[in-house]
């Protein structure tokens, strides 16, 4: 993949062609800053991307996000509040709740002039996808679910391996070692990854790039964590009428895939793809093809 300069506009090479992107922007919105970047045209039909915790809008790459877009489709990414360039506050302290950030994806298509969007959310991500879907339904054309539980009982708990990590937990590095931090991520997410082939040259490099275009990466890596959430959302999935799509790992260590058959079986209508072999992780080069022919489908 490569990419021309143009003003205010790169062009995103693919295997399937050129795709127009901007650069990355802080724009106002719901009353703070938030860094955005789309990709595609704005003529076509919208794909929101929202991440998972302590994620910035990095990790929905470059080369997936271009694919999407080469399906005629508008895809935004954008940074949640303390990652990337987004609004950041003091680590331990943030002055937001898991609402906030719901309202913040509708400040996003609102700053954009995007009536409507097909929203993709993955795990917390997934989250804000449905209390989008479900307090603002007129915004959203599509749910596509990835990593996501439905909450409450009764679900599959977490693999021994996992909550033997959170009992024990690694030591947080020293934030202002790259290196260090780097190391931190890297052993993070291989406690969530599948069998799929997990490149570590690529990520170590993504997360570096992660690391160098944080505001805060403490505050990126701890505050999520300890927001007070929005309302339990179980009770409620019977009311959606919004054309949903799950997509889960099959190998998911903290949300075993039972989750997503509870969450596909309690959704009107909803459709149940099994990613085979992926983790609790952002869909893993490998399925690139799967995930991106699901949602080209799905929001077509």
């Amino acid at each position: 993949m490569s990419s021309l300069r143009e003003p205010g506009l790169y062009w995103t090479v693919t295997t399937q062609g050129r795709v127009r992107r901007s650069e990355p922007a802080r724009v106002p919105a719901n009353g703070v800053e938030l860094c955005v970047q789309t990709f595609g045209e704005a003529a076509d039909p919208a794909i929101l991307l929202v991440a998972g915790a302590a994620s910035s809008m990095d990790w929905w790459e470059d080369e997936l996000c271009a694919r999407l877009a080469f399906g005629s489709r508008f895809v935004i990414r954008y940074d949640l509040r303390d990652t990337g360039q987004s609004v950041s506050y003091e680590p331990g302290a943030p002055k937001y709740d898991g609402q906030d950030l719901v309202t913040d994806a509708v400040g996003i298509l609102d700053v954009l002039r995007v009536s409507r969007a097909h929203v993709v959310g993955i795990s917390m991500g997934g989250g804000i996808a449905l209390h989008l879907a479900l307090d603002h339904a007129d915004r959203v054309a599509s749910l596509t679910l990835i990593s996501t539980s439905p909450g409450g009982s009764g679900l599959p708990p977490m693999s021994d391996g996992l909550r033997a990590r959170f009992a024990q937990p690694s030591a947080e590095p020293d934030w202002s070692d790259r290196q260090a931090v780097v190391d931190y991520i890297i052993e993070d997410l291989h406690g969530y990854a599948g069998s799929v082939t997990f490149n570590e040259a690529e990520m170590r490099a993504l997360a570096g790039r992660i690391v160098d275009r944080t505001a805060n990466i403490e505050s990126a890596m701890t505050n999520h964590s300890i927001i007070e959430g929005g309302e339990p959302l179980r009770h409620r999935l019977s009311e959606l009428t919004t054309p949903t799509l799950v997509l889960h790992g099959t190998e998911d260590p903290l949300f075993p895939y039972g989750h997503a058959e509870a969450l596909a079986a309690e959704i009107p209508g909803a459709k149940l793809v099994p990613l085979e072999g992926v983790g609790h992780e952002m869909p893993p080069r490998p399925v690139w093809d799967q995930v991106v022919a699901a949602i080209l489908d799905h929001t077509a």
